[in-house]
């Protein structure tokens, strides 16, 4: 009777191996691309939060709203930028102000503070789209 000495793995039970990790990561990929891109929406809409906060202060002491970051103190996250900061032209006091991710490509946030907000948003919280 001869016996089998041979220790180890064929190479058909390695390929197998192969292929399953090839499957497990082909899933997981995508889920982290979203994981990331969430990531960043959330960055850009705190920064907003912030950029609020920053401009309330500012009205507090002003009784005025500005579009100038550097008077009211405020800097943006890395790769994020405040696109533009409008002020209300229909006499009331208001302003608006878009955000930027380098990373999410057409993808914005958005606030609208005080004068006619604009549904589905709501006064001073961001909105992503």
């Amino acid at each position: 009777m001869l016996r089998n000495t041979r220790k180890g793995f064929t190479l058909v039970e390695l390929l197998i191996v192969v292929v399953i990790i090839g499957i497990l990561a082909a899933i997981a990929i995508p889920k982290f691309a979203t994981t990331k891109e969430k990531a960043y929406l959330a960055t850009m809409k705190t920064d907003l939060r912030n950029l609020v906060t920053a401009q309330e202060g500012y009205f507090s002491d002003n009784q005025a709203y500005t579009t100038d970051t550097a008077a009211i103190g405020f800097s943006a996250s890395k790769n994020v930028s405040i696109a533009s900061i409008t002020l209300s032209t229909a006499g009331s006091a208001g302003w608006s102000a878009v955000a930027n991710h380098t990373l999410t490509g057409a993808k914005k946030c958005d606030v609208q503070v005080g004068g006619s907000v604009v549904a589905p948003q709501k006064d001073g919280v961001p909105f992503c789209s």
